[in-house]
């Protein structure tokens, strides 16, 4: 985390932190930028033996939240679809 704070707030290149930290290995500091970005510090953390629920949260709620506004898409359209057909049944 000590890594990425570095990276990104401080801005220090991967050069420095490599040798400040003595990390031998450019690509792990990548490998763990890109977690960090995808997962937050959350993805930082050692999954191995962890169990799906430890999911980040914020991120659980967004794709909640990114359901719902698809369903209440899809229902929008199917309303509209449905809605001229009760019409037209309702006038015989």
């Amino acid at each position: 985390m000590e890594a990425i704070r570095l990276h990104i707030e401080e801005g220090w290149t991967y050069r420095r932190i490599m040798e400040h930290m003595g990390i031998p290995d450019r690509h792990r500091l990548k490998v763990w930028m890109k977690k960090y970005k995808q997962l937050g510090e959350f993805g930082l953390m050692d999954q191995r033996g962890r169990r799906e629920e430890y999911i980040d949260q914020a991120r659980y709620v967004q794709k909640l939240k990114r359901e719902n506004s698809m369903l209440k898409k899809c229902l929008k359209i199917w309303m509209q679809e449905v809605q001229p057909i009760s019409i037209r049944q309702s006038r015989k």
